[in-house]
């Protein structure tokens, strides 16, 4: 008896079902999402204009209202239930619907770029023109909310909305404008990549959502308001071979993002572990100092940085550790000696000690680490 209780509780609380809104509701709100007119051009235009200022100026604020008044979403979703429908003719027109946005929006930035006297890349043209496995598994979890959100028996707005934010369909369109007004195709692949990585993830997850709430399937293939038997088992025919091309097509499209993350991991373990060694060397750096002004008074600077050289062996550009003395008065070799391993018990990995004489009225002494 608990058992069946358990069992029947945890059913209640996995039901994808429970809340769901009519099927007829459902249909209503994808295609009214995806239906193009002037309005939806117009806030498309609007929403793309404002996002190429937020990302050409640097303003999160405005690249994140954009996005909240952007209606790319609707073809995207609309996309996912025609294919959780097997329907064909929805598919069509979603996705032609999907490539005129796509059009539009690649003019009216790239425009913008053209005639914007701003020409420096900031960090939100950066971020939205690098993909990574992180922005397919953020655009899976948001395709599955907005899944969820269009498929309740209550408005769905407020969670379309967030969905809208967190994926992030329109700024790598925008970024992806910049790439070609600027005439760089390395900028622009990479741009519209992450666009459509965001969009094939979205629709997926969508339509898996879609699928548990069971979605009826389009039965009546030539439209004459009679089902038949062939048309029954075309129909599942054509599901099952839609749902295949998608997951399929999906997992495929995503392996370049792997790479692209693997050379993003490798490029912050390097950067975090250059932060971490020069917080070392600073440290390193002052106490040294410290020891070098009780033992040499004549000590005026040190310096710790890094140099790059051409190195005619590998024929590649190299960079080498300098530990620079200044002193007030020429140091014999000998002083110079135990100047160098005092200051190389420090600092192992030091490549050169170079001594120098001071310029003339140098006052204090400094040290830094770079």
């Amino acid at each position: 008896m608990g058992k069946s209780r358990l069992s029947h509780a945890l059913h209640e609380l996995l039901n994808m079902r429970a809340g769901r809104a009519s099927h007829e509701t459902i249909r209503k709100r994808v295609v009214a999402g995806s239906r193009m007119d002037a309005v939806h051009l117009s806030l498309l235009m609007i929403a793309m204009l404002i996002a190429s200022i937020g990302l050409n100026v640097d303003s999160t604020e405005a690249v994140v209202g954009a996005m909240l008044i952007c209606p790319l979403m609707g073809s995207v979703i609309a996309s996912a239930y025609a294919i959780a429908s097997a329907d064909s003719r929805l598919l069509r027109e979603a996705m032609l619907s999907l490539l005129l946005q796509v059009t539009l929006c690649l003019i009216t930035s790239t425009l913008y770029f053209v005639v914007s006297p701003i020409s420096r890349e900031t960090s939100e043209l950066l971020t939205n023109s690098s993909p990574t496995i992180w922005d397919a598994l953020i655009a899976l979890a948001g395709g599955f909310a907005g899944g969820i959100g269009i498929s309740r028996n209550q408005e769905p707005g407020i969670m379309l909305s967030g969905v809208a934010v967190a994926t992030a369909l329109m700024p790598p369109l925008c970024a992806a404008g910049y790439g070609v007004a600027v005439s760089d195709l390395s900028y622009f692949a990479g741009a519209l990549y992450e666009f459509l990585i965001n969009a094939a993830f979205i629709s997926m997850a969508a339509e898996a959502v879609f699928v548990l709430v069971r979605t009826p399937l389009k039965l009546d293939l030539d439209g004459d308001g009679v089902v038949t038997t062939h048309e029954d088992q075309e129909a599942h025919r054509l599901s099952r071979r839609l749902r295949r091309r998608m997951v399929a097509g999906t997992l495929v499209f995503v392996i370049p993002c792997f790479v692209m993350t693997a050379h993003t991991v490798q490029a912050t373990i390097a950067e975090n572990n250059g932060e971490v060694f020069a917080l070392h060397d600073r440290h390193e750096v002052e106490q040294t100092t410290r020891e070098l002004e009780a033992i040499c008074p004549e000590l005026t600077s040190y310096h710790v940085g890094e140099i790059e050289s051409f190195d005619t062996g590998r024929d590649s550009l190299s960079k080498r550790v300098v530990a620079t003395v200044q002193t007030s008065e020429a140091l014999s070799l000998q002083r110079q000696a135990s100047l160098e391993a005092l200051i190389r018990v420090h600092l192992k990995q030091l490549d050169e000690v170079k001594f120098e004489l001071a310029p003339e009225g140098a006052q204090g002494r400094e040290e830094t680490a770079s």
